[in-house]
């Protein structure tokens, strides 16, 4: 399944196992931020559940909806999970929770460009057996189109409206972590950014890796550790700034966190650690290529963690 980690994992699996997919969805227009992430829990006391998570951006609150493992189902040939009424795939999403209800569509998608060696975002390392946690990229940028409903009332996603979609699978996620994410530079469309810097678990010691996708001007640049690129990390009063480099290409982001929710974690495959994520956050981006600076500005609408103990974890690599 390696060279389709888009695609459901967990075949064969009963303990200590967890698979979430997660979506972004975002409308400026309509003052709408929301991260939608369907799941399988499987702790190590043999506990299996489905789950759907929601956060609120705008609100700054989430829930966790819990449903019988026998309500998930998953195609083998290709990305597309329901749980209950509730259906999920690259394509479209479909909604039907008590307080929140969508049907989208993902338009003009732009997804992994997916090769043997490299059929997911974390290069070869997705082929190496026994790691803690994989992650995958399904879409990088989309556009939405469709409809929601909540507190506010039921109304059509905007021409603003834009989505993102990836997804995690393994026992637990990463000792500690920093990630980011935005659709939303001050740039034109299609534009996409994500960063992730973490301690991962590896035979029972740990190591620093990080990814890092960042579509620009119809480029998808990509700096992370299996492609050779060097990482640096700092920590200054309620910030963060990561800076990503290699022979041709050097990225930074400095990270703001906005207000967020409470979001739960897995911990060998049981749901039970707590991440604080916000839809809010606003970072300052710049790029350079070959030594000519390509964009420097702010990205909004920003998804961003920071675990607590990510400034002693992660502090002063490179």
């Amino acid at each position: 399944m390696a060279l389709h980690p888009t695609r459901y994992q967990g075949w064969g699996q009963s303990r200590r196992y967890f698979e979430g997919w997660y979506f972004k969805l975002v409308d400026p227009e309509l003052d709408v931020a929301y991260a939608i992430i369907p799941g399988v829990s499987m702790g190590e006391d043999g506990e299996q559940h489905a789950f759907i998570q929601v956060l609120d951006g705008v609100a700054a609150t989430s829930s966790y909806h819990r449903f019988a493992f026998e309500e998930f189902q998953a195609k083998k040939d290709r990305f597309a999970v329901s749980i209950g009424e509730n259906h999920f795939s690259a394509d479209e999403l479909e909604l039907n929770l008590s307080d929140l209800k969508m049907k989208v569509t993902n338009k003009v998608a732009v997804p992994w460009p997916s090769r043997r060696a490299a059929p997911g975002v974390m290069g070869w390392y997705g082929y190496v057996p026994g790691m803690q946690c994989y992650h995958g990229l399904v879409s990088l940028h989309h556009r939405l189109e469709g409809w929601l409903e909540d507190q506010n009332g039921k109304r059509a996603f905007s021409k603003q409206a834009v989505g993102y979609i990836e997804k995690d699978w393994g026992k637990s996620f990463p000792n500690a972590w920093v990630w980011l994410q935005s659709n939303h530079l001050n740039h034109p469309a299609p534009n996409s950014l994500m960063v992730s810097v973490a301690d991962i678990p590896w035979l029972g010691t740990s190591f620093v890796g990080f990814l890092s996708t960042f579509l620009f001007d119809g480029e998808l640049h990509t700096l992370a550790t299996w492609t050779g690129a060097k990482a640096k990390l700092h920590f200054k009063a309620n910030q963060v700034t990561i800076e990503l480099s290699d022979k041709k290409r050097l990225l930074r982001v400095t990270g703001r966190p906005g207000a967020g929710g409470d979001l739960a974690s897995p911990i060998q495959g049981a749901m039970t650690g707590k991440i604080n994520e916000s839809l809010r956050a606003e970072l300052a981006v710049s790029f350079r290529y070959r030594g000519e600076l390509l964009y420097e500005g702010e990205a909004g609408w920003a998804g961003l963690e920071v675990t607590d103990n990510a400034e002693k974890a992660l502090a002063g690599i490179g």
